[in-house]
C-alpha cells in the first residue's frame, strides 16, 4: 500500500529540533516507515512558489496531521492568524485525522493567542501534553499505532501497548505508581503533579487499552507481573571460571517489575566482582571502584530488560564468568540499526517505546541512543577493553573484567575450599553452595563486622547491594541462617535499635580467610 503522509507543524524555529526527531524516527521505526511518510518544510526545495501556499497545499493532502503548540504563537498575517492556526483550520476544515501534543504542562508564560487556540483545540478533540522530545515520540507512537487498528491496518499492536490478556485495574500497584510519579517528577520534570490518580498517570503515559491495563503497565507497575508475563524474569548465573558448568556456585532467579529486575540482577552482578578501597587521604569519604563500573552493568542489564521480545519464552540471562559478564536477551537488532553503527552516536528504536520511556523518565536510560556509546567511554576510562555486541539466537552484551582476574579466581577459589574445610562449609549457599567458594560481598561483610556491630543499612552499603528487598531477602537473611552474623537484640528482630554481630562460625571464617589470602 502507499505510505499514508503525516504533516508535521509547524514552521516555527522552536520545534526544529522535534520536527526532525519526529520524522527521523518515523522513517526509521520497524513499524512506523511501513506505514508512514512524513513532511517536514525543512525539506522543501527552494521553488518559485510562496512558502504558505506549501504548506497549506501539504496539509490538505496528507492523511494525518500532528500539530505542535507550544508558547509563541509565530507569525501573524494582515488578518491576524499564525501559520500554525492556518495549517489547523485547513486540516479542520478537510477532515483530516488531528493530533496535537502540547509542550510543557502550564500555559502561563503562553502568548494570549496560543492560549486561546489550545483552549479551542481542546473543546474539539483531545490533546496531550509532553515535557521532552523521547515522551512526544512515545505519546504520537501510541496515537500511530491506535489509527492503524482502528483503520484496520494492523490486527495486533506491538506487545507492550496490547492490553494485558486477563489482567484488570486492580492487579496493578498504586503505590508503585506513586513512587514513580514522585521518581519522575524528581528526575525529569514529569509534568503530572504529585496528587494526580493512577488513571491520569496511566492515560498520560498511553498505558490503557479501552480502560484495561497494557502490558507496559504491568511491567512497570503489576503487583505480581509474572503471573500474567511469565517469561518476564531475569536469570542470574555466578560461574568461577570461563565456561558454563554445573554445579552453578550461585544462581538466581529474579521476578517483580522492570524496576525490580533491573536493580536486583545489577545487585547480584555488583556483589560477586571485586571492589578496590581507597584511603582517607584525598578527604573524609573512603573511595571505592568495581573491577567494572555499575553504570557499565546497569547499562547493559537495563538495555536487555527494556529491548528485548517479550513474545518469545526464553528470559534475560545475566552470567558472570571469571574473565567477562555475558547479558543475554531474546530480541534482535531494528532494521535501522547495524553492531557497527552501535559503536558510535546513533537514532533510539525503542523496541518496546511504552515501556522504554517511563525508564528514560526515572533515569534507568539516561540517553535515548547513547547507552552503548558510555558503556564504551567508561570500560576505556578504567582501563577495560571495550564491550563486544553480538547477535546469535538473541542479542549479547559482553563486558570484560580486569586483567589478571582470572588468576584472581583461582585464589580466591583455593582461599574458599580452605576456608570451608576449616570452619565446617559454615557458610553454605552464601560462600558458594557446593564448591566452598566464597563471594567478595562475604568477604567485605565479615571483615567489616569484625571490628564493631553494624546496622542492616551498613552491612547493605559494605555488600553493595542497593534494592532493599533484595538485600534483606538473598543476603542478609543467609548469612543469618548461615550463622556467620547474629542479632544483638534477638528477641526484637525488628527493632528500630538493632545491629549485627560476627559468630564464632564468622570469626573462624574471617580467620581462615585471613591465613589463605595472598599478600
Amino acid at each position: 500500500m502507499k505510505p499514508l503522509r503525516i504533516f508535521i507543524s509547524s514552521v516555527q524555529k522552536e520545534f526544529s529540533a522535534e520536527r526532525i526527531a519526529l520524522r527521523d524516527w518515523l522513517r526509521n521505526d520497524a513499524l512506523m516507515h511501513r506505514f508512514f511518510e512524513p513532511f517536514l518544510f525543512e525539506d522543501v526545495p527552494a521553488a518559485d512558489r510562496r512558502a504558505d501556499e506549501v504548506y497549506l497545499d501539504e496539509v490538505a493532502g496528507c492523511d494525518i496531521y500532528v500539530g505542535l503548540f507550544g508558547n509563541e504563537y509565530g507569525f501573524e498575517n494582515t488578518a491576524g492568524v499564525s501559520p500554525t492556526e492556518r495549517e489547523f483550520a485547513q486540516a479542520t476544515a478537510h477532515h483530516k485525522t488531528r493530533l496535537i501534543f502540547v509542550r510543557g504542562a502550564d500555559d502561563l508564560r503562553r502568548h494570549a493567542k496560543m492560549q486561546a487556540l489550545i483552549g479551542r483545540v481542546g473543546n474539539e478533540l483531545i490533546r496531550r501534553r509532553y515535557a521532552s522530545t523521547s515522551e512526544l515520540v512515545a505519546g504520537l507512537y501510541a496515537a500511530l499505532v491506535q489509527y492503524l487498528e482502528s483503520h484496520e491496518l494492523i490486527r495486533n499492536g506491538p506487545f507492550d501497548a496490547a492490553p494485558c490478556r486477563n489482567a484488570t485495574l486492580a492487579d496493578l500497584d498504586e503505590e508503585r505508581m506513586v513512587t514513580f510519579l514522585r521518581r519522575a517528577r524528581r528526575a525529569r520534570g514529569f509534568p503530572l503533579p504529585e496528587e494526580a490518580t493512577p488513571g491520569e498517570l496511566l492515560t498520560h503515559l498511553n498505558l490503557l487499552d479501552d480502560g484495561r491495563p497494557t502490558n507496559a503497565a504491568m511491567l512497570l507497575f503489576g503487583k505480581q507481573p509474572q503471573r500474567f508475563l511469565i517469561s518476564s524474569e531475569v536469570k542470574c548465573a555466578h560461574f568461577h571460571g570461563m565456561e558454563v558448568a554445573k554445579p552453578i556456585p550461585s544462581y538466581q532467579v529474579y521476578k517483580g517489575t522492570v524496576f525490580d529486575l533491573v536493580d536486583q540482577a545489577v545487585d547480584f552482578v555488583m556483589s560477586k566482582i571485586n571492589l578496590w578501597v581507597g584511603t582517607r587521604e584525598a578527604g573524609a569519604a573512603v573511595p571505592v571502584e568495581y573491577e567494572i563500573p555499575r553504570e557499565v552493568v546497569a547499562e547493559a542489564i537495563v538495555n536487555a530488560v527494556a529491548h528485548r521480545d517479550y513474545t518469545s519464552n526464553g528470559s534475560v540471562q545475566v552470567m558472570l564468568f571469571a574473565d567477562r559478564l555475558e547479558v543475554w536477551n531474546p530480541g534482535a537488532l531494528p532494521p535501522s540499526l547495524t553492531l557497527e553503527k552501535l559503536r558510535h552516536p546513533h537514532g533510539s528504536v525503542p523496541f518496546n517505546p511504552q515501556l522504554a520511556e517511563p525508564l528514560y523518565l526515572t533515569k534507568y536510560i539516561e540517553r535515548m541512543g547513547t547507552g552503548t556509546g558510555d558503556m564504551i567511554r567508561r570500560c576505556r576510562e578504567v582501563g577495560l577493553p571495550e564491550p563486544r555486541f553480538t547477535v546469535s539466537d538473541g542479542f549479547v552484551t559482553t563486558i570484560w573484567r580486569k586483567a589478571g582476574q582470572v588468576a584472581g579466581q583461582v585464589a580466591g577459589q583455593v582461599a574458599g575450599q580452605v576456608a570451608g574445610q576449616v570452619a565446617g562449609q559454615v557458610a553454605g549457599q552464601v560462600t558458594g553452595q557446593v564448591t566452598g567458594q566464597v563471594d567478595p560481598w562475604v568477604m567485605r561483610v565479615v571483615e567489616a563486622c569484625s571490628t564493631k556491630d553494624l546496622k542492616s543499612a551498613e552491612i547493605q552499603e559494605v555488600a553493595g547491594i542497593r534494592h532493599r528487598e533484595t538485600f534483606q531477602r538473598n543476603y542478609l537473611d543467609k548469612l543469618l541462617e548461615d550463622e556467620l552474623l547474629e542479632r544483638t537484640i534477638p528477641d526484637k528482630p525488628n527493632s528500630r535499635l538493632q545491629q549485627y554481630r560476627l559468630t564464632e562460625k564468622g570469626r573462624l571464617l574471617l580467620g581462615s580467610l585471613r591465613k589463605v589470602s595472598p599478600t
